[in-house]
Protein backbone atom coordinates (compact mmCIF):
# COMPACT_ATOMS: atom_id res chain seq x y z
CA UNK A 1 0.00 0.00 0.00
CA UNK A 2 1.16 3.51 -0.86
CA UNK A 3 0.81 4.93 2.65
CA UNK A 4 1.78 8.57 1.86
CA UNK A 5 -0.67 8.47 -1.05
CA UNK A 6 -3.42 7.11 1.19
CA UNK A 7 -2.78 9.86 3.74
CA UNK A 8 -3.02 12.56 1.07
CA UNK A 9 -6.14 10.96 -0.42
CA UNK A 10 -8.00 10.84 2.91
CA UNK A 11 -6.91 14.40 3.77
CA UNK A 12 -8.24 15.70 0.43
CA UNK A 13 -11.44 13.67 0.83
CA UNK A 14 -12.06 15.13 4.29
CA UNK A 15 -11.57 18.67 3.02
CA UNK A 16 -13.90 18.05 0.07
CA UNK A 17 -16.59 16.54 2.31
CA UNK A 18 -16.48 19.54 4.62
CA UNK A 19 -16.69 22.01 1.76
CA UNK A 20 -19.45 20.04 0.01
CA UNK A 21 -21.66 20.02 3.10
CA UNK A 22 -21.02 23.66 3.95
CA UNK A 23 -19.56 22.86 7.35
CA UNK A 24 -16.62 24.60 8.98
CA UNK A 25 -14.45 21.83 10.43
CA UNK A 26 -14.33 18.55 12.35
CA UNK A 27 -14.93 17.28 15.86
CA UNK A 28 -13.40 13.98 16.99
CA UNK A 29 -13.54 12.04 20.22
CA UNK A 30 -9.95 11.20 21.17
CA UNK A 31 -9.60 8.12 23.35
CA UNK A 32 -5.88 7.41 23.51
CA UNK A 33 -6.15 4.68 20.88
CA UNK A 34 -4.61 4.49 17.44
CA UNK A 35 -7.86 4.87 15.46
CA UNK A 36 -8.84 8.19 17.01
CA UNK A 37 -5.22 9.38 16.91
CA UNK A 38 -4.96 8.71 13.17
CA UNK A 39 -8.40 10.17 12.44
CA UNK A 40 -7.69 13.38 14.34
CA UNK A 41 -4.28 13.73 12.69
CA UNK A 42 -5.83 13.35 9.25
CA UNK A 43 -8.51 15.93 10.05
CA UNK A 44 -5.82 18.31 11.34
CA UNK A 45 -3.88 17.93 8.07
CA UNK A 46 -6.79 19.51 6.16
CA UNK A 47 -5.97 22.88 7.73
CA UNK A 48 -9.63 23.22 8.73
CA UNK A 49 -10.64 23.84 12.35
CA UNK A 50 -10.38 20.56 14.25
CA UNK A 51 -11.74 20.04 17.76
CA UNK A 52 -10.41 17.08 19.73
CA UNK A 53 -12.66 16.15 22.63
CA UNK A 54 -11.47 13.99 25.51
CA UNK A 55 -14.42 12.48 27.41
CA UNK A 56 -13.34 10.33 30.37
CA UNK A 57 -15.90 8.10 32.09
CA UNK A 58 -14.18 6.19 34.89
CA UNK A 59 -11.29 5.96 32.45
CA UNK A 60 -8.02 4.18 33.12
CA UNK A 61 -5.31 6.77 33.80
CA UNK A 62 -3.09 5.45 30.99
CA UNK A 63 -5.86 5.99 28.43
CA UNK A 64 -6.47 9.55 29.59
CA UNK A 65 -2.75 10.32 29.55
CA UNK A 66 -2.29 8.95 26.01
CA UNK A 67 -5.25 10.98 24.76
CA UNK A 68 -3.95 14.20 26.28
CA UNK A 69 -0.39 13.54 25.11
CA UNK A 70 -1.65 12.95 21.57
CA UNK A 71 -3.72 16.14 21.50
CA UNK A 72 -0.74 18.12 22.82
CA UNK A 73 1.45 16.57 20.10
CA UNK A 74 -1.18 17.45 17.49
CA UNK A 75 -1.59 21.05 18.65
CA UNK A 76 2.16 21.59 18.54
CA UNK A 77 2.08 20.73 14.82
CA UNK A 78 -1.27 22.15 13.71
CA UNK A 79 -2.47 25.59 14.86
CA UNK A 80 -5.99 24.72 13.64
CA UNK A 81 -6.40 22.12 16.43
CA UNK A 82 -7.97 22.84 19.79
CA UNK A 83 -8.97 20.68 22.72
CA UNK A 84 -11.94 20.29 25.04
CA UNK A 85 -12.10 18.01 28.07
CA UNK A 86 -15.61 17.03 29.14
CA UNK A 87 -15.65 14.92 32.29
CA UNK A 88 -18.65 12.67 31.82
CA UNK A 89 -18.19 10.46 34.89
CA UNK A 90 -20.74 12.39 37.03
CA UNK A 91 -23.24 12.35 34.15
CA UNK A 92 -22.81 8.61 33.68
CA UNK A 93 -23.08 7.92 37.41
CA UNK A 94 -26.31 9.94 37.60
CA UNK A 95 -27.71 7.95 34.67
CA UNK A 96 -26.83 4.65 36.37
CA UNK A 97 -28.70 5.76 39.50
CA UNK A 98 -31.74 6.81 37.47
CA UNK A 99 -32.00 3.61 35.41
CA UNK A 100 -33.63 0.39 36.67
CA UNK A 101 -31.33 -2.53 37.39
CA UNK A 102 -31.45 -6.01 35.89
CA UNK A 103 -30.65 -9.44 37.29
CA UNK A 104 -28.62 -10.37 34.20
CA UNK A 105 -25.26 -8.95 35.31
CA UNK A 106 -23.56 -9.52 31.95
CA UNK A 107 -26.28 -7.78 29.92
CA UNK A 108 -26.43 -4.96 32.43
CA UNK A 109 -22.68 -4.40 32.14
CA UNK A 110 -22.87 -4.44 28.34
CA UNK A 111 -25.83 -2.07 28.25
CA UNK A 112 -24.06 0.40 30.52
CA UNK A 113 -20.86 0.16 28.45
CA UNK A 114 -22.86 1.07 25.35
CA UNK A 115 -24.47 3.92 27.29
CA UNK A 116 -20.99 5.39 27.78
CA UNK A 117 -20.45 5.45 24.03
CA UNK A 118 -23.84 7.12 23.50
CA UNK A 119 -23.09 9.82 26.07
CA UNK A 120 -19.90 10.57 24.16
CA UNK A 121 -21.77 10.71 20.85
CA UNK A 122 -24.24 13.17 22.37
CA UNK A 123 -21.36 15.32 23.57
CA UNK A 124 -19.67 15.35 20.16
CA UNK A 125 -22.90 16.39 18.45
CA UNK A 126 -23.35 19.17 21.00
CA UNK A 127 -20.08 20.68 19.80
CA UNK A 128 -20.85 19.87 16.17
CA UNK A 129 -24.14 21.75 16.43
CA UNK A 130 -22.56 24.76 18.13
CA UNK A 131 -19.67 25.04 15.70
CA UNK A 132 -21.18 23.67 12.47
CA UNK A 133 -18.59 20.90 12.44
CA UNK A 134 -18.78 17.35 11.11
CA UNK A 135 -18.36 14.47 13.56
CA UNK A 136 -15.53 12.32 12.22
CA UNK A 137 -15.84 8.60 12.93
CA UNK A 138 -12.89 6.55 14.10
CA UNK A 139 -14.00 3.04 13.12
CA UNK A 140 -11.77 0.87 10.96
CA UNK A 141 -12.84 -1.66 8.31
CA UNK A 142 -12.87 -4.75 10.53
CA UNK A 143 -14.89 -3.01 13.23
CA UNK A 144 -17.37 -1.27 10.93
CA UNK A 145 -17.93 -3.89 8.22
CA UNK A 146 -16.45 -7.13 9.54
CA UNK A 147 -17.65 -7.86 13.07
CA UNK A 148 -19.69 -4.76 13.91
CA UNK A 149 -17.50 -3.96 16.90
CA UNK A 150 -18.99 -0.57 17.72
CA UNK A 151 -21.97 0.86 19.57
CA UNK A 152 -25.01 1.66 17.47
CA UNK A 153 -25.70 5.40 17.89
CA UNK A 154 -22.57 5.61 20.01
CA UNK A 155 -19.20 5.57 18.26
CA UNK A 156 -21.20 4.42 15.22
CA UNK A 157 -23.10 7.73 15.23
CA UNK A 158 -20.96 9.90 12.95
CA UNK A 159 -21.17 12.15 9.89
CA UNK A 160 -18.31 10.60 7.93
CA UNK A 161 -15.83 7.73 8.27
CA UNK A 162 -12.31 8.58 7.08
CA UNK A 163 -10.58 5.30 7.97
CA UNK A 164 -13.40 2.77 7.52
CA UNK A 165 -11.76 1.34 4.39
CA UNK A 166 -8.52 0.62 6.28
CA UNK A 167 -7.87 -2.53 8.30
CA UNK A 168 -6.35 -2.17 11.75
CA UNK A 169 -2.98 -3.26 10.36
CA UNK A 170 -3.21 -0.50 7.74
CA UNK A 171 -4.25 2.04 10.39
CA UNK A 172 -1.08 1.21 12.33
CA UNK A 173 0.96 1.68 9.13
CA UNK A 174 -0.63 5.11 8.64
CA UNK A 175 0.09 5.94 12.30
CA UNK A 176 3.78 5.15 11.80
CA UNK A 177 3.93 7.34 8.71
CA UNK A 178 2.21 10.21 10.50
CA UNK A 179 4.56 9.90 13.47
CA UNK A 180 1.83 9.24 16.02
CA UNK A 181 3.35 9.08 19.51
CA UNK A 182 4.91 5.76 20.48
CA UNK A 183 2.74 5.18 23.56
CA UNK A 184 -0.34 5.02 21.33
CA UNK A 185 1.33 2.83 18.72
CA UNK A 186 2.38 0.37 21.44
CA UNK A 187 -0.91 0.30 23.34
CA UNK A 188 -3.23 -2.68 23.07
CA UNK A 189 -6.38 -1.68 21.16
CA UNK A 190 -9.32 -1.08 23.51
CA UNK A 191 -12.74 0.55 23.23
CA UNK A 192 -12.32 2.11 26.70
CA UNK A 193 -15.94 1.44 27.68
CA UNK A 194 -15.42 -0.68 30.77
CA UNK A 195 -13.44 1.39 33.26
CA UNK A 196 -10.62 -1.16 33.28
CA UNK A 197 -7.78 -2.23 31.00
CA UNK A 198 -9.52 -4.99 29.03
CA UNK A 199 -8.46 -4.97 25.39
CA UNK A 200 -10.44 -5.53 22.21
CA UNK A 201 -8.81 -8.96 21.94
CA UNK A 202 -10.00 -9.82 25.44
CA UNK A 203 -13.56 -9.02 24.40
CA UNK A 204 -13.54 -10.52 20.90
CA UNK A 205 -11.35 -13.56 21.46
CA UNK A 206 -9.20 -12.89 18.41
CA UNK A 207 -6.54 -10.40 17.32
CA UNK A 208 -7.10 -7.88 14.55
CA UNK A 209 -4.67 -9.65 12.17
CA UNK A 210 -6.62 -12.87 12.73
CA UNK A 211 -9.92 -11.12 12.06
CA UNK A 212 -8.49 -9.47 8.94
CA UNK A 213 -7.52 -12.92 7.67
CA UNK A 214 -11.03 -14.24 8.29
CA UNK A 215 -12.66 -11.18 6.74
CA UNK A 216 -10.52 -11.48 3.61
CA UNK A 217 -11.56 -15.11 3.12
CA UNK A 218 -15.24 -14.36 3.62
CA UNK A 219 -15.31 -11.27 1.45
CA UNK A 220 -13.52 -13.10 -1.38
CA UNK A 221 -16.01 -15.92 -1.09
CA UNK A 222 -13.38 -18.58 -0.46
CA UNK A 223 -14.87 -21.99 0.30
CA UNK A 224 -12.96 -22.70 3.51
CA UNK A 225 -14.10 -26.33 3.43
CA UNK A 226 -11.48 -26.84 0.72
CA UNK A 227 -8.68 -25.44 2.90
CA UNK A 228 -6.52 -27.21 5.44
CA UNK A 229 -7.06 -25.12 8.55
CA UNK A 230 -5.65 -25.32 12.06
CA UNK A 231 -7.97 -25.54 15.05
CA UNK A 232 -7.17 -21.91 15.84
CA UNK A 233 -8.04 -20.77 12.31
CA UNK A 234 -11.38 -22.58 12.52
CA UNK A 235 -12.00 -20.92 15.88
CA UNK A 236 -11.23 -17.46 14.44
CA UNK A 237 -13.56 -18.06 11.49
CA UNK A 238 -16.30 -19.07 13.90
CA UNK A 239 -15.76 -15.90 15.97
CA UNK A 240 -15.85 -13.75 12.84
CA UNK A 241 -18.97 -15.44 11.46
CA UNK A 242 -20.85 -15.26 14.75
CA UNK A 243 -20.14 -11.58 15.31
CA UNK A 244 -20.72 -10.67 11.66
CA UNK A 245 -24.15 -12.31 11.75
CA UNK A 246 -25.13 -11.00 15.17
CA UNK A 247 -24.22 -7.40 14.31
CA UNK A 248 -25.69 -7.14 10.81
CA UNK A 249 -28.35 -4.81 12.26
CA UNK A 250 -25.60 -2.25 12.90
CA UNK A 251 -24.34 -2.29 9.31
CA UNK A 252 -27.52 -2.75 7.27
CA UNK A 253 -29.90 0.17 6.63
CA UNK A 254 -32.69 0.55 9.17
CA UNK A 255 -35.68 -1.58 8.04
CA UNK A 256 -38.60 0.52 6.83
CA UNK A 257 -42.10 -0.91 6.82
CA UNK A 258 -43.41 -0.07 3.34
CA UNK A 259 -47.18 0.23 3.15
CA UNK A 260 -48.75 -1.39 0.05
CA UNK A 261 -50.38 1.15 -2.24
CA UNK A 262 -53.68 -0.72 -1.94
CA UNK A 263 -53.77 0.08 1.77
CA UNK A 264 -53.16 3.79 1.21
CA UNK A 265 -56.36 4.35 -0.77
Amino acid sequence: MNIPGVIDHITDWLREQCERTGQRGFVIGVSGGVDSAVTSALCARTGLPTLCVEMPIHQAHAQVQRAQDHITWLRDRHPNVRMEVVKLTPVFDALVVALPKDDDARQLELSLANSRARLRMTTLYYFAGLLRFLVAGTGNKVEDFGIGFFTKYGDGGVDLSPIADLTKTEVFAVARELGIIESIQRAKPTDGLWGDDRSDEDQIGATYPELEWAMDLRYRGVDTRTLTLTDRQRQVLAIFDQRHAANRHKVDPIPVCLIPEALKH
